[in-house]
């Protein structure tokens, strides 16, 4: 039983992230009583998804999920040999989607050829395995929407995780019927405000919350957290920004969010939120 009458789901938190390795087990249950029931942990490496998938098993059942993938900053590390590890990894029972996998040219961590072939042929596992795929793009659109649209009527469904783009890049991605991940950016007055004129074109069985900690804590938190570490907990503070933005209740926007992230990733309600 939680303390709040929301139920919410983050579907993007790095838990596997060395930041929450000394109060973890405390971050989950300080989310719990926040009304956020479930998490999907992130995977972006092989040892992170081989983490999340640790988490995911060890914690109550129906409580964590977890992702496999390697992130567009890791693409040079994806050599023959690992896919192989990724493709087995991939079909574990906890691991709900394919990725963090995409392109990031404003880093360019690694070559843009070499993270173009890792996100195709992640793309492929996907297809392979039949589970939705975790997308990542900074700065690389448009060769991220010539990939993604070759291969998206094999997927079975997708989300542009931790969303920050402009309108054209919005209606790209609800053309090819992506979910659209809506982080603490949001609550961002230096680079987020524009997400506000946008958010009520995402239509509601399209939307999902997340909170991608420990990056993105909100800077618009009152009284301000003395941690600069983002945490679950505080994903009902991004729900309230961005239901004032659509103009509905932050109750309602719970109600839909959690639905479709249920609905893409296959989750059923964790036993204790079952009713609520």
């Amino acid at each position: 039983m939680t303390s709040s009458k929301l139920e919410l789901i983050d579907i993007g938190i790095n838990l596997a992230h060395d930041s929450f390795v000394a109060d973890r087990d405390a971050v989950v249950q300080r989310a719990l009583l926040a009304g956020v029931t479930q998490l999907i942990v992130t995977g972006s490496t092989l040892a992170s998804t081989t983490d999340a998938i640790e988490l995911a098993r060890a914690a109550p059942a129906g409580r964590l999920f977890a992702t496999a993938g390697v992130h567009p900053h890791h693409a040079e590390t994806l050599q023959p040999a690992d896919r192989d590890t990724l493709a087995r990894l991939a079909g574990h029972t906890n691991i709900v989607a394919v990725g963090e996998c995409g392109l990031d040219y404003y880093r360019d961590y690694s070559p843009r050829a070499v993270q173009r072939r890792a996100f195709e042929w992640q793309l492929e596992l996907a297809t392979r395995v039949g589970k939705p795929v975790f997308l990542h793009q900074r700065d690389a659109h448009d060769d991220f929407v010539t990939i993604l649209r070759e291969h998206r009527p094999a997927l079975v469904g997708a989300v542009a995780h931790c969303f920050t783009g402009d309108r054209a890049q919005l209606d790209a991605y609800l053309e090819l019927d992506l979910a659209i991940g809506i982080t603490g950016w949001i609550c961002d007055e230096r680079r987020g405000l524009h997400l506000r004129q946008i958010v009520p074109h995402i239509p509601a069985a399209q939307l999902l919350l997340e909170t991608d900690g420990p990056y993105l804590l909100p800077r618009d938190l009152q009284p301000a957290p003395r941690s600069r570490r983002n945490e679950p907990m505080y994903l009902p503070h991004i729900a309230a920004t961005v239901a004032k933005a659509r103009q509905e209740s932050t109750a309602q926007l719970a109600a839909t969010s959690t639905a479709a992230a249920r609905r893409l990733f296959g989750l059923t309600p964790a036993p204790s939120s079952q009713g609520t």
